[in-house]
């Protein structure tokens, strides 16, 4: 088994969930007492959360890909970034490794692929729902027609993750309006999926809540890296 490199504390409340995924997931192809071989650098969210605010992602590629390096010298054989806002920096860890970061996009982008959607609505940070990294990536790498929610609801989803979700808060009424903003979306877009582009949300809404398929990228994202270390590679 391969060891992974996990960066995380982006929040820890969805870490905590990718921890306990990839461990699932290696015991459920191994059997018995198996578990992941995991290196874990856990950061304090409040300091990665000011950078986030400030604007100063440079900075914040340095913090996480210092992190990075280090975690490749303690023995890991793939970065797992445990964040989807944070892959706007993913190219500055990249740069710095010699080992693969298995990246979020590319883990999503492949499930949506095999369920054979093409229009899909991505919730996710004002970060992740405005700048280019995420939606492009998708658009170019896998020909997906990515459509974001209205400016208003852009404000409500990133209060939602920040004053409540990133601080275990779980609230029915934001459940309920995230499923308005999903609703909305299928009327007016005829979107085919909803991508939780932040691994926080899923805390919140799962499948069973709305009738379009949903692509929860905390659970992709930690099974794509599992089994990577289990197979050397994501088949």
């Amino acid at each position: 088994m391969l060891r992974l490199g996990l960066l995380g504390g982006m929040s820890w409340e969805s870490s905590v969930v990718y921890e306990r995924l990839i461990n699932e997931r290696v015991r459920e192809r191994l059997g018995g007492v198996a578990s992941a071989d995991l290196l874990i650098r856990s950061f304090n969210f409040a300091d990665i959360e000011a950078l986030q605010a400030k604007g100063e992602w440079e900075e914040a590629g340095r913090v996480l890909a210092s992190a990075a390096s280090a975690l490749e010298s303690a023995g890991a054989d793939a970065i797992v970034l445990a964040t989807n806002t944070m892959h706007q920096v993913a190219d500055a860890i990249i740069e710095v490794i010699s080992i693969p970061l298995l990246h979020i996009v590319t883990a999503t982008g492949e499930a949506i692929t095999r369920a054979g959607a093409k229009k899909v609505l991505l919730l996710g940070t004002r970060y992740t729902m405005e700048q280019p990294f995420y939606k492009d990536a998708l658009a170019t790498q896998f020909d997906l027609e990515v459509v974001t929610p209205d400016d208003y609801e852009r404000e409500a989803l990133h209060h939602i993750i920040y004053d409540e979700l990133v601080q275990g808060i779980i609230n029915d009424d934001s459940r309920a309006r995230v499923i308005e903003i999903i609703n909305r979306a299928k009327a007016s877009h005829n979107i085919e999926g909803v991508i939780a582009g932040c691994t926080e949300i899923e805390l919140l809404v799962q499948q069973e809540h709305i009738d379009v398929t949903y692509f929860p990228t905390t659970t992709l994202h930690a099974h794509y890296a599992a089994e990577f270390a289990l197979n050397g590679e994501v088949s």
